[in-house]
């Protein structure tokens, strides 16, 4: 992601607030877009914004957050869709590049991705890639001004198809 995405990303971001609440709060504004930026300038964080090649307008975005290496070698996905790409299948194609990066461009293990239970398309989304249930986070993260459970879902380079054969 780049500043020269911050009106089309908050215009996104806006039009799409009822299909993000209360899952996801991405930036509204352009002074919250720059802090975004800015913290996606880290080494620890990495943000990919998906483009319609089409018309130029953005699909959505994918976030590892939290980039560890060393013994770790793990990071958190976080991923959110644009109207009207919602529900279109936009985002697996998405989601799938960004892992395959993650794992082979990053040289990630594992990528961890926490859900809110009610959100099933969410769920959906990444079960659909692989990633398995391994727990429940109560009030595991603050979203909106609220602490909300979460659903932890994995996947690491192993349960990645073609990747093992790759090794």
């Amino acid at each position: 992601m780049a500043a020269h995405h911050e009106a089309a990303f908050v215009a996104g971001a806006r039009a799409s607030r009822d299909l993000h609440h209360p899952w996801i709060a991405p930036p509204r504004s352009a002074a919250s877009f720059r802090m975004h930026l800015k913290r996606y300038g880290q080494p620890s964080q990495a943000s990919h914004v998906a483009v319609d090649t089409s018309n130029g307008a953005l699909i959505g975005a994918v976030h590892l957050n939290e980039i560890v290496y060393g013994a770790l070698e793990s990071a958190y996905l976080a991923y959110f869709v644009f109207r009207p790409y919602a529900g279109r299948g936009y985002m697996t194609q998405v989601l799938a590049a960004v892992i395959e990066l993650a794992f082979t461009g990053y040289r990630l293990h594992r990528l961890e991705a926490n859900v809110q239970p009610g959100n099933q398309a969410s769920k959906r989304l990444v079960q659909s890639l692989g990633f398995r249930l391994e727990g429940f986070s109560p009030r595991y993260l603050r979203i909106d001004g609220a602490w909300r459970d979460h659903e932890r879902y994995a996947l690491t380079t192993e349960d990645w198809p073609g990747l093992a054969e790759r090794s």
